[in-house]
């Protein structure tokens, strides 16, 4: 060991600066190109893209508590609403309901499955104010200045980049609009993640929590909070 250290003492200063510096450059290089750059310190679930008819079952209505939900979210006659993660449609039929003819909801997806089922489901339904939108990991591709109230519903633990997400959503929003989203406690993994975590993301992408509820469902562990824009 003693013979390579006086060999190194040999190299003047700034040649050894810059070796060293080359070869953490190689390293960082190496480990970047191995391992996927990250946008959130969290887990996150896999999106859904089975069979959308699960989403269906008879009592979804009363478990979820969806006309509460619409009232608090304030979805009433001639209001625009986004339907975040809408897969089968579900909510975006009932919330198309509550609007009439005079507003409208987009159904929007990651999905292409999805906004195809939507779609046909709305011809088949004759919900002419239904406006299925194919979105994308960092941008919902809606309107600007366009939606009153947003639901994202069971889907934002799957939300790859929830911050740029959310920020990039508020060019969508009028003056005054709720975001509102449900979800159940769980790691990210697993088909749920912790109200703080969502607080906490919505805080860095420009939103305060206006409204935190637990009534959906009655195993204790949905929650449903509201956001508008700090």
């Amino acid at each position: 060991m003693r013979g390579d250290v006086s060999r190194f003492r040999k190299i003047p200063i700034a040649g050894l600066t810059l070796a060293l510096c080359l070869a953490m450059s190689s390293i960082f290089t190496g480990l970047s190109a191995q391992t996927p750059a990250r946008q959130t310190d969290r887990l996150t679930s896999r999106p859904y893209s089975g069979d959308l008819s699960i989403f269906e079952y008879p009592d979804r209505d009363k478990k979820l508590h969806v006309d509460r939900v619409m009232d608090l979210l304030g979805i009433s006659p001639g209001k625009i609403v986004a339907d975040i993660g809408a897969g089968s449609g579900w909510f975006t039929v009932r919330a198309a309901a509550h609007v009439g003819s005079g507003g409208a909801v987009y159904a929007e997806d990651i999905n292409p499955e999805a906004i195809e089922y939507i779609t046909k489901r709305a011809s088949k339904e004759k919900l002419d104010n239904v406006k299925p939108v194919l979105g994308t990991v960092d941008d919902t591709k809606l309107p600007d200045n366009s939606v009153d109230v947003v639901l994202i519903l069971k889907t934002y633990h799957e939300f790859a980049h929830p911050i740029p997400l959310m920020e990039k959503l508020r060019q969508s929003l009028r003056p005054g609009a709720k975001i509102g989203i449900i979800d159940r406690n769980g790691d990210g993994t697993d088909h749920g993640i912790m109200p703080d975590v969502v607080e906490r993301e919505m805080t860095k992408a420009g939103f305060k929590r206006i409204g935190m509820y637990d009534f959906t469902k009655s195993d204790g562990q949905d929650y449903f909070l509201i956001f508008s824009v700090k």
